[in-house]
């Protein structure tokens, strides 16, 4: 089958704020086509369900992927790999085309909100939420310091295994006895973001995509779970953007790895192609440095978030329903504005853990389009003018793959 590729107006609409678990899913995203779900069913499909604070029955969440049974599992994580900006260079990536030629894998799964590397590891890792593992924005308030700390290297943030407290899926297969690798670079191996999120396996690094596809294709033929980082794709999207020729020849890296990587694993491994969301390409002249503009930062005590999902943080008095108003009135159709209150209520965060509320903003801006909010004030000029971006609710960013093959 041929997938009919939306307009580029149509895939950079807000979507709907995105569902977890059995909250609001009947005909909705969400459920078992969300990021959060694919760990869990996994599990089930190798014999072994893990059981989530957010899925209660992963058996369920394997039958609504139409996952098989399998003895040996191989999840490959592709940062920055959205569902359609892959659909759009498919005729640069015969293996993946061919598996969404086939009809279960001819529809995206969701990703988190917001859409960013961060918040999306803790869902995938712990097949949770973000409102149960406090990594809620890219950087996001420290209460225990009263600071802006960054949740990727965890810089100025609350020590990873104190922040983040659910049990890894890792670390509950390892406990019944299920094998479980992770492959990736090497400075990965001991990474904040891997101790938070990826706990529990055993790392084994690779200096180069080849090696760790070899790698991955070596623990692949023990019984147990295997797990591929593949962070070319997003590297490149961040500094070069994703519509030029530079991101399609890091897919044509990234689909000649996996292919090989396919043709070395043994009969029967199921493998499963993922990512943690997709990617906007920024317009400079929808660039708007937020610190330049006294309307929007009155009241406005600390920033966080990322340019396309910017948390505020009220100052003492400051009614938040006033500051989205303002901001509301401000930036009117270039972005989608929410209270903690609102966000919260909508289930964008999940079920929300009282030690969470806290390190949510105030209020929450999505950036709608191409538009990027930056704040000068604090963030490095070079990181606000980043061609590739993501974070927002737009369906380019929030559609991710789940690409099926049983070898």
């Amino acid at each position: 089958m041929s997938l009919d590729l939306p307009s580029m107006d149509d895939l950079l609409k807000p979507s709907e704020p995105i569902a977890y678990g059995d909250r609001k899913l009947q005909g909705q995203e969400g459920g078992a086509r969300h990021l959060s779900s694919l760990l869990p069913a996994l599990s089930s499909a190798l014999g072994s369900p893990v059981r989530t604070a957010v899925h209660p029955d992963p058996r369920s969440l394997q039958e609504a992927l139409h996952l098989p049974d399998a003895g040996s599992v191989l999840v490959v994580l592709a940062d920055g790999l959205g569902f359609w900006n892959l659909a759009g260079r498919l005729g640069h990536a015969p293996y993946l085309r061919s598996l969404m030629n086939e009809g279960v894998n001819a529809v995206p799964i969701s990703t988190c909100l917001p859409s960013t590397t961060a918040v999306a590891m803790g869902v995938f890792g712990t097949g949770t939420c973000p409102g149960l593992t406090g990594l809620t924005g890219y950087t996001q308030l420290n209460p225990e310091k009263d600071e802006i700390c960054q949740q990727i290297q965890f810089r100025n943030a609350i020590e990873p295994t104190r922040l983040q407290t659910q049990p890894t899926i890792f670390e509950t297969l390892v406990s019944r006895g299920v094998r479980v690798t992770s492959v990736g670079e090497p400075k990965f191996k001991d990474s904040a973001l891997t101790r938070a999120c990826l706990r529990g396996s055993e790392y084994k690094a690779g200096r180069d995509l080849r090696q760790r596809v070899m790698t991955a294709a070596q623990s692949s033929r023990e019984p147990g779970l295997t797990y591929l980082y593949l962070p070319e794709v997003d590297k490149v999207g961040h500094h070069l953007g994703w519509t030029g020729d530079a991101w399609v020849a890091a897919l044509e890296e990234v689909d000649a790895g996996l292919s090989l990587l396919r043709r070395n694993l043994p009969k029967g491994t199921l493998v499963v192609i993922t990512a943690d969301h997709g990617m906007v390409q920024a317009l400079p002249e929808e660039r708007i440095d937020i610190r330049q503009r006294p309307d929007l930062m009155d009241g406005v005590r600390l920033v966080g978030g990322e340019p396309r999902a910017v948390m505020l943080y009220a100052q003492d008095g400051v009614d938040p329903e006033d500051m989205a108003g303002r901001w509301r009135q401000g930036l009117e159709d270039r972005a989608v504005i929410m209270t903690k209150g609102e966000a919260v209520a909508a289930g964008v965060f999940g079920s929300v853990d009282e030690r969470v509320l806290p390190m949510i903003g105030d209020v929450l801006v999505a950036a709608c389009g191409q538009v990027t909010l930056v704040d000068s004030g604090t963030q490095k000029d070079a990181a606000t003018r980043l061609p590739g971006v993501h974070g927002s609710r737009t369906i380019l960013e929030t559609r991710i793959p789940c690409l099926i093959d049983l070898v």
